[in-house]
C-alpha cells in the first residue's frame, strides 16, 4: 500500500488526461475545479464523483456563471471577443481556433456545446439549482439550450438535481452543526467534566449504596408485580355477570384489536396466574440466593473500596482509549493507500453509439497512431478511474480484509492490554494481607510493566482467537448483503444462523479472554492454562458468577442512565435558556439539540469509560475471592485475604486478626 498507493487520487479530482486538479507544482495548481463538457451525459452525482461520467472533464479556476452555447459565441467571436475570451476558458487547453467549425469542434468535443450556472461542490462543477414557486430553476431560468438546436427544460437535469439537491442540504446541515459546535464546545466540554465528577462520586458512593440501590430496586419489583396481581383480579371479579365476559380466547378466535381480549374474564385470570408465577419465582430466588445476593453487594461495596485506594485506574481507560485510536489511524490511512494503489485507466470515449471500440481501454500515448479516430471520428481516449490488471491489483479486496483483520487484533490487544493491567492492579489490593499498607507503590504502573514484559504473547494470543471469530462476522455480513436480493430461502436461513452462531461464540470468548486475562495477571501463567483455570474456577461457583453478574450489570446500567439523564437533563434546560441564572451565558444556537446529544451521548461514554474500570475491579476481586475460599481456610497458616465483611457474610469465624 505504501509502495502503490497516492491519497491525491482521493484529495484531487483527476481530468481527462489523468492529471490532478490543483496540485502544487504543476499546470493545474491553480485550477482546482473539476468541469464536465456534458453534464447531461452524468446519470447521477455518484457518476460524477466516481469520474466515470462519460464525457470530456477539465480542471478549470472557476465554475461558469452564465448560460452560453457555442453556437452563438463562435458567431460573434468578432464583434465581441470577451465572451469568446470568457468560453474559451472552458475548453481544451490551448485550443483557441474560433474558425473551426462547430460540427468538428463538437466531434472532437474541443469545446463544450454549453456552459450553464453553476457552482463548485467536492471541487466539482455543479449546476447552480434553485426552487423558485415549488419550480426547479437554474439561475432562475427553467428552460437552457443545449448548444446543439434544442431547447431544453431543466427537468431533464432532474435525475442529477434531486441528488446534488438532497447532497447540497445536508451541506447546508452540516454548516450550521459546525456552527453550534464551535460556539458551545467549551460548554460541552464542561458538560462533560461534570459527568466525569458525577460518574466519579457514584463509584465512590457504591461503598454505602449499593445494598440500598439493589433493594428498593428489588422490592419495588415485587410492589409493582403485586399491584399487578390486585389489579388483574379486581378486572377479573368486576367482569362478572356483564354478556360476554365468560366467553374464552378459543371462542372468539383471533382479533386483530387486542382490545376485545380485554374484556374476557380468562384474559384477566391468564395475567393473573402469570404475574403470580413470577412472584413466586422471585420471592423463592432472593429466599434462596440471600446469601449469595449479600455476597455480590459485598464484592461491589469492596471494589469502590479498592477504587478509592487505587485511583489512578479511573484515569486508565484514557491510554485505552489513545492505543484505539492509533490502531484506527493506521487502519484508516492504510486503507486509503490500498484504496488509491491502482494505476490510471483510460478508456475508449466515442460520440457514435454505434463505434465498437466504445468503452475498451487504450494507451493515451499510442491511441492517435491506432485506427480507432478514423473508424470513429472524434473518438478520444480519456481517464475513467483508478484500477489495474496485475496479480496486485487483482488481490487488493484481499488486502484490504487483511489489513481489516490486524485492525481487529491491535484493537482487541490494545483492550486485553487494559483488561490485565487493571486486573494486575486490583488483585495487587485483594492479596494485600494489610490494607491498604501492605498494598504496593504504584500498582498499576507496576501492572502495566509486568504485562507489557512478561504477557504480551499471552494477550496477542487471545486478542488473535477473538479477531479470528470478529472477520468471521464481517464476512458474513459482507455475504449478507450481498445476498440480501437472493430469493434462495435456504442460503439465507443458513447465514442467518451463521451470524447467530458466530454472534454467541464472540460472547462466549470474550467472557473467557475477560476472565483468562485476570488469572495472567494473578499467577503469570500462559493463555490456555489461564483460560482453562478461570473457566473451571467459574463453573464451580456459576450461581454466584450469574448473581454477581445480575446485581453489577443493574447497579452499573443504573449508574450509566443516572449520570447521562442528570447531566442530559441540565445540559437542555441550559441550552434552552431555561435556567435564569445562565440564560446570558447559553449560546444562541441553530439546532440546540446538536451539543445535547453530544453532552448525553459523551456523558454515557465517561461513564461507562469509568464504570468499566469498575466492572473489571468486581470481576477481579471476585476470582480472588474464589481462589481465596478455595486455597485458604481462614487458619494461621493459612488465612484469608478477604475482607472482614465477607467473613461475616460467609459466616466463617476469622482465625487470624488482620484490617479489613
Amino acid at each position: 500500500a505504501w509502495v502503490h498507493g497516492d491519497p491525491r487520487k482521493v484529495i484531487y479530482p483527476t481530468d481527462s488526461y489523468g492529471q490532478f486538479c490543483g496540485q502544487k507544482d504543476t499546470l493545474n495548481e491553480n485550477k482546482t475545479i473539476l468541469f464536465y463538457f456534458n453534464i447531461l451525459k452524468c446519470a447521477s452525482p455518484i457518476v460524477l464523483i466516481n469520474l466515470q461520467c462519460p464525457t470530456t472533464q477539465l480542471c478549470v479556476s472557476k465554475c461558469p456563471d452564465r448560460f452560453a452555447t457555442y453556437i452563438d459565441v463562435q458567431a460573434s467571436y468578432r464583434y465581441k471577443p470577451d465572451q469568446w475570451n470568457y468560453f474559451k476558458q472552458f475548453c481544451k487547453p490551448g485550443f483557441n481556433n474560433p474558425r473551426k467549425s462547430v460540427a468538428q469542434v463538437l466531434r472532437d468535443e474541443d469545446c463544450p456545446s454549453m456552459i450553464i450556472p453553476s457552482r463548485p461542490f467536492l471541487k466539482r462543477c455543479f449546476p447552480d439549482f434553485s426552487t423558485k414557486n415549488g419550480v426547479l430553476t437554474v439561475a432562475n431560468q427553467t428552460t437552457f439550450r443545449d448548444g446543439r438546436g434544442k431547447t431544453r427544460n431543466v427537468t431533464d437535469l432532474r435525475e442529477a438535481a434531486n441528488g446534488i439537491n438532497n447532497v447540497l442540504d445536508a451541506r447546508s446541515v452540516g454548516m450550521k452543526i459546525f456552527e453550534d459546535y464551535a460556539i458551545s464546545w467549551y460548554w460541552i466540554l464542561i458538560g462533560l467534566f461534570i459527568a466525569m465528577v458525577v460518574s466519579l462520586l457514584f463509584l465512590v458512593l457504591l461503598r454505602f449504596t449499593a445494598g440500598v440501590l439493589f433493594w428498593i430496586f428489588i422490592f419495588g419489583v415485587i410492589g409493582i408485580i403485586g399491584y399487578g396481581i390486585w389489579h388483574c383480579y379486581w378486572e377479573y371479579d368486576h367482569l362478572k355477570g356483564i354478556p360476554g365476559s365468560d366467553l374464552t380466547v378459543y371462542d372468539i378466535g383471533f382479533q386483530t384489536d387486542f382490545r376485545v381480549y380485554l374484556q374476557l374474564r380468562q384474559t384477566w385470570l391468564a395475567f393473573m396466574i402469570i404475574l403470580c408465577a413470577v412472584e413466586v419465582i422471585i420471592i423463592l430466588m432472593l429466599i434462596f440466593l440471600r446469601n449469595r445476593i449479600r455476597i455480590a453487594i459485598a464484592l461491589l461495596k469492596e471494589g469502590s473500596r479498592a477504587i478509592g485506594y487505587i485511583m489512578s485506574t479511573l484515569f486508565y481507560p484514557i491510554v485505552t482509549f489513545i492505543l484505539i485510536a492509533i490502531c484506527i489511524s493506521y487502519w484508516a490511512v492504510t486503507a486509503v493507500f490500498l484504496a488509491t494503489s491502482g494505476e490510471p485507466v483510460y478508456k475508449v470515449m466515442a460520440n457514435q453509439t454505434l463505434c465498437k471500440y466504445a468503452n475498451l481501454t487504450c494507451d493515451p500515448e499510442t491511441f492517435n497512431k491506432t485506427n480507432v479516430t478514423k473508424l470513429c471520428p472524434g473518438a478520444q481516449c480519456t481517464f475513467a478511474f483508478y484500477g489495474g490488471e496485475s496479480l496486485y491489483h487483482k488481490y487488493i479486496f484481499i488486502f484490504q480484509l487483511a489489513n481489516a483483520f490486524v485492525f481487529l487484533w491491535l484493537v482487541n490487544f490494545a483492550i486485553a492490554l487494559g483488561q490485565c493491567t487493571l486486573a494486575g492492579a486490583f488483585a495487587s489490593y485483594y492479596w494485600a494481607y494489610r490494607k491498604p499498607a501492605d498494598i504496593p507503590l504504584w500498582p498499576l504502573f507496576s501492572s502495566f510493566g509486568r504485562a507489557i514484559r512478561y504477557h504480551t504473547g499471552s494477550l496477542a494470543f487471545g486478542a488473535l482467537i477473538l479477531a479470528v471469530v470478529q472477520l468471521i462476522r464481517v464476512i458474513l455480513e459482507y455475504l449478507d448483503h450481498k445476498l440480501k436480493g437472493t430469493q434462495n430461502s435456504f442460503t439465507r436461513f443458513l447465514l442467518c444462523c451463521l451470524k447467530c452462531c458466530f454472534w454467541c461464540l464472540e460472547k462466549f470468548l470474550k467472557f473467557i479472554n475477560r476472565n483468562a486475562y485476570i488469572m495472567i495477571a494473578i499467577y503469570g501463567k500462559n493463555f490456555c492454562t489461564s483460560a482453562k483455570e478461570a473457566f473451571f474456577l467459574l463453573m464451580r461457583n456459576v450461581v454466584r458468577v450469574a448473581v454477581l453478574d445480575k446485581v453489577t450489570d443493574f447497579l452499573l446500567f443504573l449508574g450509566k442512565i443516572l449520570v447521562a439523564g442528570g447531566v442530559g437533563v441540565l445540559a437542555f434546560f441550559f441550552f434552552t435558556q431555561r435556567i435564569p441564572i445562565f440564560a446570558q451565558e447559553a449560546p444562541t444556537l441553530n439546532y440546540y439539540w446538536v451539543p445535547l446529544l453530544t453532552v448525553i451521548i459523551g456523558s454515557y461514554l465517561v461513564a461507562h469509560g469509568f464504570f468499566s474500570v469498575y466492572a473489571m475491579c468486581v470481576d477481579t476481586l471476585f476470582l480472588c475471592f474464589c481462589e481465596d475460599l478455595e486455597r485458604n481456610d481462614g487458619s494461621t497458616a493459612k488465612p484469608y485475604f478477604m475482607s472482614a465483611s465477607l467473613h461475616r457474610i460467609l459466616g466463617k469465624k476469622e482465625l487470624s486478626p488482620k484490617k479489613a
